[in-house]
């Protein structure tokens, strides 16, 4: 499966679909071409204080875009209901940032893939990027607050360039290896 839409796909996008698309696939790609020649074993190595591993960052991703996407089609009933998660709850979130046995990082970077495809068919057909749906109850959303396809969408480039920083950390802790210079 190709990670975007296919160059034909996304010649035919013009404007703000297309400046989205493209800003989304450049911080996808910088976050994709931190685990490149990894392991699977150096891949799930924490090499900083934190829990985060390049396997693990990958796969948030993944989940983080999966789950916005299904909000701007299906509005806040596609998001977990935030305040009644358990410790179960948060410790299978925390797995969320790790590889776990099995998993392997050619598996995650193929669910990304997945998953980026989906992302960039819906940028492509959306209707009308200012459909609005409610946010769900969280306490670090506001009440009562909507957003648009299009804030949802700026919100996953946003979280994905976060987390492609934070994997080059990651990665340049690991072996020295960075995404660019």
């Amino acid at each position: 499966m190709t990670e975007t839409l296919s160059p034909s796909e996304s010649a035919t996008l013009t404007g703000e679909r297309a400046d989205l698309l493209r800003t989304l696939n450049k911080h996808r790609h910088f976050l994709r071409f931190t685990t490149r020649d990894l392991t699977d074993e150096q891949a799930g190595l924490r090499t900083t204080v934190s829990a985060l591993c390049l396997g693990g960052l990958v796969k948030h991703v993944a989940a983080v875009e999966r789950v916005w996407v299904d909000f701007i089609l299906e509005g806040p009933s596609a998001m977990p209901d935030f305040s009644a998660m358990a410790e179960g709850d948060f410790a299978e979130r925390a797995d969320e940032f790790r590889l776990l046995p099995g998993e392997t990082l050619a598996g995650v970077l193929a669910e990304y893939a997945a998953v980026a495809h989906r992302t960039d068919e819906l940028i492509a057909a959306l209707p009308d990027l200012d459909a609005t749906q409610p946010l769900p109850e969280a306490p670090w959303f506001e009440s009562g607050v909507r957003w648009s396809a299009r804030q949802v969408l700026l919100h996953i480039i946003a979280e994905t360039a976060q987390h492609a920083g934070h994997a080059d950390i990651i990665r340049e802790s690991l072996d020295g290896a960075k995404t660019m210079g």
